[in-house]
């Protein structure tokens, strides 16, 4: 980096204070004000493996806390099964949903270390009464037992399951940071393997290159009160030694003109993947894959969290309806 870069005159940038916009909701003014204010991640070391356990006993163990509540509140019925031997909660709307509904198989976020159990249960959850369909929020293994490539493995296999009874025409995977990087992964997997592709992908806020070459990484460091800086470390144990630029790792790699489903993919202006997520929608475009960029103005990585920013719901709307028209299902 440092060698291409040496050619170059830079941009100096100066110290100083950037506010919320008014041009975002109240409550997204208070996100990204208290998320100032918050202190920002931190990762044992790429080889601490027994860091990275307790990380996640300690994430885990946090996210029971705060899961349980909230749970509570949402209307909906949470099955905890195993499918393919995958841990999975598959999830629906109380008040049901029609037989030929959409499914979303859903790939949950946490820098492909933390996230799972009550937190990808609550996810899912959540996800199915927002889009009014089946959600299967998958809680795959992950590091520092179980690297890549067990995690976009699980999803396949989950996947390859649910075709058993429900056609992929009806089917959008769809995941969030890590989970949008798996949610890809898995899908050039089911095709370079010839089985029927579903009917769409969702990617959020994705980490889909780890190289994290992109622009934002730079411009956006700091600027992102979720993640101010990159995942150095949480890509390196999830990779195992493996070559960051494998499509599978790092699907921007991918040669999408072999194909790919329809892709929604959403960012913001203040997220530090805004460039991944740039850069995999033209790379889409240009291969002829039907593909939507959504962009939120000031909005960090993961949306204005965790509040209830009327923003926060516009993404969901947007995704209702993108799985809605790649499925051919009435909203």
């Amino acid at each position: 980096m440092a060698d291409q870069e040496a050619p170059f005159t830079p941009v100096r940038v100066g110290a100083r204070d950037i506010f919320p916009p008014s041009t975002i909701s109240p409550a997204a003014q208070k996100a990204l004000s208290d998320g100032a204010a918050g202190p920002g991640l931190s990762w044992p070391a790429a080889d601490n493996a027994d860091g990275w356990r307790r990380n996640a006993a300690e994430s885990d163990a946090n996210w029971e806390k705060m899961a349980a509540p909230l749970l509570a509140t949402i209307r909906a019925t949470i099955d905890t099964t195993h499918i393919a031997g995958v841990l999975c909660y598959d999830c629906a709307p109380s008040d049901g949903v029609a037989a030929d509904s959409p499914v979303y198989l859903f790939v949950h976020g946490g820098a492909f270390v933390v996230g799972g159990g009550a937190f990808a249960k609550l996810l899912g959850a959540r996800a199915s009464v927002r889009l009014g369909a089946r959600t299967v929020s998958v809680d795959y293994r992950m590091p520092p037992d179980h690297p890549f490539p067990a995690a976009p493995e699980d999803v396949v296999a989950v996947y390859r399951a649910l075709l058993e009874t429900v056609d992929p025409r009806r089917i959008v995977i769809g995941g969030s940071s890590a989970g949008g990087n798996i949610a890809a992964a898995a899908t050039l997997m089911i095709r370079d393997r010839g089985i029927p592709m579903p009917a769409g992908t969702v990617l959020m806020t994705p980490e889909v290159d780890l190289t994290e070459s992109g622009d934002s990484f730079r411009t956006n460091e700091d600027l992102d009160v979720v993640l101010r800086r990159g995942l150095t470390e949480a890509n390196a144990i999830y990779a195992n030694g493996h070559d960051l630029t494998d499509p599978y790792l790092s699907p921007s790699f991918a040669d999408f003109t072999k194909g790919f489903p329809p892709t929604l993919i959403q960012t913001g202006t203040r997220d530090l993947f805004l460039s991944n997520s740039v850069l995999i929608h033209r790379k889409l475009r240009n291969a002829g894959i039907d593909a939507e960029l959504h962009v939120w103005e000031a909005m960090p990585h993961g949306g204005f969290l965790p509040s209830e920013a009327p923003e926060n719901e516009d993404i969901q709307k947007e995704v209702a309806r993108f799985i809605r028209r790649v499925t051919g299902t009435a909203g």
